[in-house]
């Protein structure tokens, strides 16, 4: 199922079954969404992201950054990110997302891409560090990127676009049977700002 031409209904669920992801569209305007991408290319303790594959540790070109109410600890491909202080500016966008979806968020974790050629594979986001069936909330800033997602056992398929200052919404069992990706594409020269708004189990 292919939805990019398709406007944002924030209450429309764009998964068939299994799960349920809203596209809000842009929730910040575009010269606000400017500022925010400038301020968290330039003050976010950005790092090459890791992770452990085969026994090997591989170290990505992505960044990536872990933020919170406390410092918290975060796993995922066998690499534990222990949680950064909020900065003014996440704080900020992190009200404007708890808003727009009427959930509440604890830490973020923030994906630097370069460009199109950097991009994520098929994953879920089911670690247990997270709450089970809590709502993940992405926010974009930057380069428009297609998103995709796969059911786990039908293969279905569920894409979109995600614009500058906008926000998809992940929530109930959709990491339990949907897995999600970020194509990577030679077609997109600039950067992107992806961030995670997520609740971590106390």
């Amino acid at each position: 199922m292919n939805l990019f031409d398709k406007p944002a209904y924030p209450s429309k669920n764009l998964l068939p079954q299994d799960g349920q992801a809203y596209y809000h569209g842009k929730v910040i305007p575009g010269v606000k969404a400017d500022d925010y991408f400038k301020s968290l290319w330039d003050t976010i303790a950005w790092k090459n992201d890791e992770a452990v594959i085969f026994g090997k540790k591989i170290v990505t070109k992505r960044k990536v950054a872990w933020y919170g109410d406390q410092e918290f600890e975060y796993t995922y491909s066998h690499i534990t990110k222990r949680a950064l202080p909020w900065t003014k500016e996440l704080l900020e966008i992190k009200r404007i997302t708890e808003r727009s979806t009427r959930e509440t968020y604890n830490s973020c974790l923030l994906n630097l891409y370069h460009s199109g050629e950097e991009g994520m594979a098929w994953h879920s986001d089911g670690e247990k560090d997270l709450k089970k069936h809590g709502a993940i909330a992405s926010i974009s800033l930057g380069a428009e990127r297609k998103f995709a997602f796969k059911h786990k056992e039908s293969k279905e398929t569920v894409s979109l676009y995600l614009e500058h200052g906008s926000l998809l919404l992940m929530k109930g069992t959709t990491q339990d049977h949907w897995l999600h990706r970020l194509p990577p594409t030679k077609k997109v020269p600039a950067p992107r700002i992806n961030l995670t708004f997520r609740y971590i189990n106390q």
